[in-house]
């Protein structure tokens, strides 16, 4: 089928991935077809194929980069030479970064269970490094004695989740300012470790 006319792939492919976004987010990814996702965007449905080969790597390439993302933009994040100081950036840098992405986190968390066994594989490594990162702050400051948590790949679990929690409440000009939920969290995440 061809492409729509006035229609260019630098600007329909994005308009599909974000239309399948916040579809997706808005009704689940089983729950959306690929005729909606292209009424979103104003094509026909076979026009999609020229973006996408289907929903399945749809879905996949939306979680896919949304944790190659956060995994670049996390990369050189802190500077802090303490594991207080390293896990005080972790966590102001885990709100910031997610607090205005809800439809990526939604999904990146909630859609795992339709990926296929071998997509579902990428992802969960992909997240694998990114908890690798908060569970070897964890060890360190076990080591010197500046956490104390039973079991630390438990409390990476505890702690990204709770920070995660974020952007399923807050509202922009609601009663907290974003700094305010950032020492509110941090104090929180810091008395669950003992610090």
């Amino acid at each position: 089928m061809a492409r729509k006319t006035g229609s260019h792939s630098d600007i329909t492919g994005p308009r599909v991935r974000r239309a399948a976004l916040q579809l997706f987010a808005r009704h689940g990814y089983a729950a959306v077809s690929m005729r909606q996702i292209a009424a979103e965007v104003g094509v026909q449905a076979g026009a999609l194929y020229l973006y996408t080969p289907d929903k399945q790597t749809l879905l996949f390439d939306l979680m896919r980069d949304h944790l190659q993302d956060l995994l670049d933009a996390y990369g050189g994040e802190t500077s802090a030479q303490t594991p207080v100081g390293q896990l005080e950036a972790f966590c102001k840098f885990h709100l910031r970064y997610h607090i205005d992405r809800p439809d990526e986190v939604f999904i990146a968390y909630m859609e795992l269970r339709n990926l296929t066994p071998e997509n579902f594989a990428v992802i969960e490594k992909l997240r694998h490094a990114y908890e690798d990162q908060l569970e070897q702050i964890l060890e360190r400051g076990h080591k010197s004695g500046d956490f104390r948590v039973p079991d630390n790949k438990l409390a990476t679990m505890a702690i990204i989740a709770m920070l995660t929690g974020v952007d399923t409440w807050y509202q922009e000009g609601g009663r907290l300012t974003r700094e305010r939920v950032e020492r509110i969290y941090w104090n929180m995440v810091r008395r669950a470790v003992g610090a």
